[in-house]
């Protein structure tokens, strides 16, 4: 095995990286019993998991590597040698399996997970992935493993972008930005370790971190991301100082001027995210 190219090696691999199983089932849950819900989905316990999603399995003295639902050291040297993903063309795609773990769920709820899923995907550290159509709820008719199913499955229904153009216009504005700031785009474990401050008083189902965009060269001096993984909305504290939302919940408000103050503390929709900002 220590020759092997495993997870547990991949900080051994030059320029390879590996899919990180343990962000993708902390986000919606285990791919192996469908039922089972994730962080994205309502089910408690994921935070410090999401966390080692965030720092792509780099070490960080913030992360408790004891609850990491499946590795319990970090394995990445960079964040190069890790791909932040939630789904791909093994097992059910995201949609059917929110509509699999959460049938209890109406569609409009299910729609808020499986964006807060892409958000923890498209503001995490490594090398984001993105099932093809996933920007548009893209379903495979709630079959798991279709590489035998035909085109009445794997083909791309491009009825649901236009159906769907509110998510798709989110997740194109969220890769934009990933592109635009390379806070979002960490190069080393150092800078990780060093840039990524995560609250430490935050109740169960929240994940709030700041990264020091400045150090970096990001016009967005510091950047505030929560992910609210709760049926409920929740309050989260701000630190001072002149913050904008780039995006609350499923709301874009940048680069439209929003009139919504920032304030000592800001409420995060139920299963959604907010992405503030300091320039």
């Amino acid at each position: 095995d220590s020759l092997r190219a495993l997870k547990k090696n991949a900080y051994q691999l030059s320029n390879i990286a590996v899919f990180s199983d343990d962000l993708r089932d902390a986000i919606k849950g285990s791919v192996f019993e469908h039922a089972d819900k994730g962080f994205a989905s309502g089910k408690s316990g994921m935070e410090e998991t999401i966390k080692f999603g965030v720092t792509a399995a780099c070490k960080h003295p913030q992360v408790d590597y004891s609850k990491v639902n499946y590795s319990k050291a970090p394995y990445a040297n960079e964040p190069s040698q890790v791909v932040s993903y939630c789904e791909c063309h093994d097992n059910h795609v995201l949609w059917d399996k929110l509509a699999i773990s959460n049938s209890k769920d109406d569609i409009t709820l299910r729609k808020k997970m499986h964006q807060l899923a892409l958000t923890i995907v498209l503001t995490s550290q490594g090398i984001s992935f993105l099932h093809a159509g996933t920007e548009f709820l893209r379903s495979k008719k709630g079959v798991e493993n279709s590489f035998n199913a035909g085109d009445s499955i794997n083909a791309i229904n491009w009825f649901e972008k236009a159906d769907n153009s509110d998510v798709y216009q989110y997740v194109r504005s969220l890769i934009q930005m990933r592109k635009d700031h390379p806070a979002f785009r960490l190069t080393t474990q150092a800078e990780i370790s060093k840039l990524i401050r995560f609250d430490k008083q935050v109740e169960n189902g929240i994940v709030a971190y700041t990264i020091n965009g400045a150090a970096v060269g990001d016009d967005w001096q510091k950047i505030r991301i929560i992910y609210n993984g709760n049926s409920n909305k929740s309050s989260v504290s701000m630190e001072p100082g002149n913050w904008k939302f780039f995006s609350k919940g499923d709301r874009l408000i940048h680069p439209v001027l929003s009139k919504e103050k920032v304030g000592n503390t800001i409420e995060v929709p139920a299963y959604g995210a907010a992405i503030l900002y300091q320039e």
